[in-house]
């Protein structure tokens, strides 16, 4: 039986994972860029959904779906595709493809198909599957997120406990890159309950490493509140990046607060203030457009972007209503000329990337040194 991979870059990091996960079971998910004979798998995020999902509907062989638009739209996709994988899929697909190649009936948790769907009854250890074999993605450190920010998928696919790789193999992976880039929803919680920074546990990694460490830069951010002088001291220490890289979202307490975000404004200013001193720059995630907010909240952006942009970088991008999300059915607010004016005048001045004005790239062109 043969296997695809309906390859599209904002799907790269799952297709390493999941090519090595099928690799332990002897299937080989080779990449293609249109559905074909005998299986092809799909990785769908709410951007590609739309185009891929007709595809999927015309496919002359078995179609599998799965990611973040498939897990929280489970019965609208499994209109187009044969199954439906939700959530974690390094235990599940494998073990799909096996009943499939094998002719035996599909019965597993986590499977959706039009026989009906029993949800997985645990998570992912993520010592037991690699990170990558010969498909090279990032190094996923952690996963999970204890926080529930109400724009973010993150927390309702992977679970709201954080859990980590041990260091043994973060180290073996790593070692495969000259340059080692790390996945994490939070990479200063690493070891932590992701709520209480555990910095011994950060320090035994990055001491452990032996080649250049990016560290709480794109693909693993942080959160403001945990930028210390102790944590901005381990990445001086032993990282190579210039910058660090966390989230604001928003200049407004009471946007922070109806988004659950769990850090304040104050948080921001003061991880952007400890970030300089430590002769880094700051680069932080803007969200604009979330459908609460009023001029005076907007107004509050306009003013915490213009004192970041004095002092370091910014990555704007508009709000997208995620399936699966508590925002998931709501309509983007317009946004202020004065704020819409001040991002494009900072795009200009290099100082600002991303997209506030166009959902389809809002989460491109991410900054890196």
């Amino acid at each position: 039986m043969k296997v695809h991979w309906r390859y599209t870059p904002s799907s790269r990091n799952s297709y390493a994972a999941l090519y090595a996960a099928c690799e332990t079971e002897g299937f080989m998910l080779e990449p293609v860029d249109r559905p074909e004979p005998d299986v092809t798998c799909y990785s769908l995020n709410s951007l590609s959904a739309p185009e891929l999902l007709p595809e999927m509907a015309a496919a002359p062989g078995i179609t599998i779906a799965g990611g973040p638009h498939a897990t929280a739209c489970y019965e609208e996709v499994l209109r187009y595709a044969d199954y439906v994988v939700l959530g974690e899929g390094e235990a599940v697909l494998p073990a799909l493809l096996s009943c499939l190649a094998d002719g035996r009936p599909v019965s597993l948790t986590g499977v959706a198909s039009a026989d009906g769907y029993t949800p997985a009854g645990s998570t992912v250890f993520l010592n037991y599957w690699p990170c990558f074999s010969r498909m090279k993605g990032y190094v996923e450190i952690s996963r999970g997120c204890p926080f529930s920010c109400a724009y973010c998928q993150t927390p309702r696919i992977f679970g709201q406990w954080m859990r980590h790789r041990s260091i043994d193999p973060i180290v073996e992976f790593a070692s495969r890159y000259r340059d080692a880039r790390f996945v994490s929803p939070n990479a200063l919680a690493y070891g932590s309950d992701g709520r209480t920074p555990r910095l011994e546990k950060v320090e035994a990694l990055l001491s452990a490493l032996h080649n250049q460490i990016w560290f709480g830069t794109f693909p693993g951010e942080i959160r403001p509140e945990f930028v210390t002088a102790e944590a901005l001291d381990l990445v001086t220490t032993y990282c190579a990046n210039e910058n660090i890289q966390f989230g604001a979202q928003s200049g407004s307490d009471e946007v922070l607060r109806r988004l659950a975000r769990g850090h304040t404004v104050e948080d921001v200013v003061r991880a952007v203030e400890l970030t300089c001193a430590a002769g880094l720059t700051p680069v932080v995630d803007i969200i604009v457009g979330f459908p609460f907010e009023t001029d005076d909240d907007q107004r509050a952006t306009v003013d915490l972007v213009r004192w970041i942009a004095a002092r370091g970088r910014l990555h704007a991008h508009s709000f997208l209503p995620l399936p699966g999300t508590p925002l998931a059915r709501v309509t983007p607010r317009p946004l202020i000329p004065e704020l819409s004016r001040l991002l494009g005048s900072l795009a200009l001045r290099g100082k600002l990337t991303g997209s506030w004005r166009s959902a389809e790239i809002a989460f491109s062109h991410r900054v890196t040194d």
